[in-house]
């Protein structure tokens, strides 16, 4: 029975150290996971979003009109555009340029003096009730602000307000966070699933000596790439399809638009991720260095994409970084499609990114494996 030796225990520490610091990529991995994730929740991440993207929709541009513009934009949650038409309110709330609509009614001004407390209508996006639950609550002090420009008599008057603030939560009226979390995280499995299994999938032939064979063969590196992509697409439609068939009969999800379009725009984002898993694969020395890139993009994925926190409450270099991932797109696309109806023209602007985005991957892909060749 050989005993306990430091001396042995010495060698062997100094082994794995210095087999650690060969694995210079893990290395790195290891450092900036901490660095990422301290600075993801320090900076990036943001509960009460301000500087909320707002129309107003005025047809005479009065005093009492321009007061509540600039109440509304001193409150810190809105930054109000002016509209020319209900059409062009529309489309922005639709397409996501908008976040809420503000609708003064006509002689706003002679209601507010004669004491009728008029309403003023606010469409909002309630696609995400936490982007806007503390811009809507702001909306008290901004009636309240309208007091100093009223005339004396009605100042004089019992306390009453001059006019009220009449919310329309558009798409998601009863304010039901599931709505808004159910699907999101039809991109979030996806992401998982995809993203995961073809990261392993070279690294897998090369720990597992099938490599050789593999680079024995009469093929081009773009079919290796398609090949190792196009059988986990079919599996991510079937998820897909599972998750829109249990989401609508266990959570009531309305299915507003076009289940086809839907299935197309996520096709791509698909292809996105699966061409991402490859890249990782085909520049990883090994399984475990795969999966470690793989957890690299996944946490700015899941937190910059608007999934748990609302996107606009980022900083704008957050944004930055998450409009450069195609989980963010599919997010706006699914969101869209799902609860708002949003047809093609709503959801282009949201496709070419990813479809850039796997252009390049595929590229990055295609050329690093063509170096393993040599």
């Amino acid at each position: 029975m050989i005993g306990f030796s430091f001396a042995r225990l010495s060698a062997l520490l100094r082994k794995e150290t210095i087999q650690i610091m060969r694995d210079t990529m893990t290395l790195r991995i290891i450092i900036a996971i901490p660095l990422m994730q301290l600075f993801l929740f320090g900076y990036a991440i943001n509960s009460d979003p301000k500087h909320l993207p707002a129309g107003l929709l005025s047809i005479d541009n009065s005093k009492y009109t321009r007061t509540i513009a600039a109440a509304l934009k001193n409150s810190g949650y809105y930054d109000i555009r002016v509209l020319r038409s209900e059409a062009e309110a529309d489309a922005g709330l639709e397409g996501g340029e908008l976040l809420f609509v503000i609708q003064v009614p006509l002689n706003f001004d002679r209601m507010v003096d004669r004491g009728e407390q008029p309403g003023v209508l606010i469409d909002a996006d309630a696609t995400d009730p936490t982007a806007i639950g503390n811009a809507i609550a702001a909306l008290g002090q901004v009636v309240s602000d309208l007091n100093r420009d009223l005339p004396p008599i009605r100042r004089l008057q019992p306390q009453t307000p001059p006019f009220q603030f009449v919310v329309h939560a558009r798409y998601n009226p009863e304010q039901l966070t599931v709505l808004n979390v159910v699907p999101g995280l039809i991109c979030i499995v996806l992401m998982f699933s995809t993203l995961f299994v073809t990261t392993l999938a070279i690294t897998r032939e090369r720990e597992r000596g099938t490599m050789e064979n593999l680079l024995a063969m009469p093929v081009r590196p773009i079919e290796v790439m398609i090949a190792k992509i196009a059988p986990y697409v079919v599996i991510g439609y079937i998820q897909v399809l599972l998750i829109l068939a249990a989401a609508s009969l266990f959570f009531a999800l309305p299915i507003r638009g076009s289940v086809p379009l839907l299935l197309g725009a996520l096709g791509l984002f698909i292809a996105s991720n699966l061409a991402l898993g490859v890249t990782f694969s085909t520049i990883s020395a090994n399984q475990m260095q795969a999966v470690q890139l793989a957890q690299f993009t996944l946490m700015p994925s899941f937190l910059l994409s608007g999934f748990m926190f609302p996107f606009l409450g980022m900083p704008r270099w957050a944004q930055w970084i998450g409009q450069i991932l195609p989980t963010t797109h599919a997010m706006r696309i699914v969101r869209g499609v799902l609860l708002k109806g949003n047809a093609w023209a709503e959801i282009a602007p949201q496709l070419w990114p990813m479809a850039a985005f796997t252009v390049v991957v595929i590229a990055i892909a295609t050329y690093l494996y063509r170096e393993t060749l040599d």
